[in-house]
This record gives structure tokens, C-alpha cells and sequence, in this order.
């Protein structure tokens, strides 16, 4: 079975689900979860860790910020990228996009998506750490 080294945090089913089935045929398999609460969880008890997170601002019970912001998180995600996916700018926007590694807004350009995917992504498998973690080694 693959590794799941993309996590998709959005509220949005449809765009967990659009994400996903853009990312798959290009060889990125991903997980998705609709909170914040829900994305520190994945983070905190899945291995490997998921390479890149495309993060959504406005979730419910923990938004994107307060997720980018727990202490818990920041050894865990160190090394891992994370794109923020805003629908509009706002000062919880405006306070994850600093801690974020990039960021594209809503409705999603899946061209621009594809380049953060493989910017994060690809150079890793290159480096051999996305075999590594992908395997479990």
C-alpha cells in the first residue's frame, strides 16, 4: 500500500475529493480531513508524516492558523511544506501566509497546484527521502 504523503485540510468535501482525484494520476496519493483539530491528529499519530500539507484557512473547530501555530506540531512538521488554500484574504489568512512555505487562492489553479506539488514533492523523491518515507525506512 502507498504511503499518504499529501494531507488535503479543507471543510470542503468536494475539494478534498477534487484535490485528490487531480493528484492521484500524477502519482501523489493523498489523505484528506475537514478540520484542524482533525489535520493535528493525522500529524500526530500517522507515519510518515505526510510531506506536504495543502492547508485551508477557514475550518471549523481549529482553523488553519491555530493548526500552523500549535506548539505540539513544530518539531513534528519540521521539514514538511505547507501551502495555504484561501477562498478570500482575511486577518486569519493574513496570519498563517508568514509560517506558510506558499499559497494559492480559491477557486484552485490546478497548473500553479501542480507546481507546488512537485516543488515539495518531487525534489524529495529525487533526494530519496520520499522512497524512505514512503517505505517506512
Amino acid at each position: 500500500m502507498a504511503a499518504k504523503t499529501i494531507l488535503i485540510g479543507d471543510d470542503d468535501a468536494g475539494i478534498r475529493q477534487l484535490v485528490t482525484v487531480f493528484l492521484e494520476p500524477f502519482g501523489y496519493p493523498a489523505s484528506s480531513v475537514c478540520t484542524g483539530a482533525e489535520a493535528r491528529t493525522y500529524c500526530e499519530h500517522t507515519s510518515p508524516r505526510p510531506q506536504l500539507i495543502l492547508l485551508d484557512v477557514m475550518m471549523p473547530v481549529m482553523h488553519g492558523a491555530a493548526f500552523r501555530s500549535a506548539r505540539q506540531l513544530r518539531c513534528l512538521l519540521l521539514g514538511r511544506a505547507v501551502v495555504v488554500l484561501a477562498a478570500a484574504e482575511n486577518d486569519q489568512t493574513q496570519a498563517l501566509l508568514p509560517t506558510a512555505d506558499a499559497s494559492l487562492p480559491k477557486p484552485i489553479d490546478f497548473d500553479a497546484l501542480r507546481t507546488h506539488v512537485e516543488q515539495y514533492c518531487s525534489q524529495n523523491r529525487a533526494s530519496g527521502r520520499w522512497y524512505a518515507e514512503a517505505s517506512g525506512a
